[in-house]
């Protein structure tokens, strides 16, 4: 008697035997091209070494923030010195706050580290529907910061600075 999927007269797979090559195809553990599409799994990973293609959400933002603070900031390299920019994920709120998040601060010069430009991901993520509006929400926020900095007005820093956008 023969079982569902079956070929009379083959010789099941299992055990000592003949090898895959001369099993009929009804035996063979299938595999993953079953449309045409070719393999699936460890064979479409990155190489070790190479720029992986798809950037995380967080280098994403970082390329933007670099963009656009490289834009704002360039006038005004001579007078600001050194400074830094920094990126995190969410500001360190104390118990019982009940504002808004920041979307930026400001960290004054200390002995050991230059000023600070820092800016917090998610609030500015959040407050943002498309990339354009985080770019431009970005360069709002940069130039406030960098005004602060400088003791002058935002739109002494971005002549294109609009604080209702």
């Amino acid at each position: 008697m023969t079982q569902h999927g079956d070929v009379p007269g083959a010789v099941p797979a299992t055990g000592p035997g003949p090898g895959p090559e001369d099993t009929p195809a009804a035996y063979r553990p299938r595999r993953r091209d079953r449309h045409g599409r070719g393999g699936r799994g460890p064979g479409l990973a990155p190489s070790p070494g190479l720029r992986d293609p798809r950037p995380t959400r967080s280098q994403r933002f970082d390329r933007i923030v670099l963009g656009v603070v490289g834009h704002v900031d360039a006038p005004w390299r001579a007078e600001l010195g050194e400074l830094e920019y920094v990126v995190e994920e969410m500001p360190l709120l104390p118990d019982g706050w009940t504002d808004e998040a920041p979307l930026a601060s400001v960290v004054p010069a200390t002995a050991d580290h230059p000023p600070r430009v820092v800016f917090f991901r998610r609030p500015l993520e959040r407050r943002s529907e498309t990339r354009l509006d985080l770019e431009e929400l970005v360069r709002r926020v940069a130039t406030e910061q960098l005004a602060e900095l400088l003791g002058v007005s935002p739109e002494t820093v971005d002549p294109d600075y609009d604080p209702d956008a």
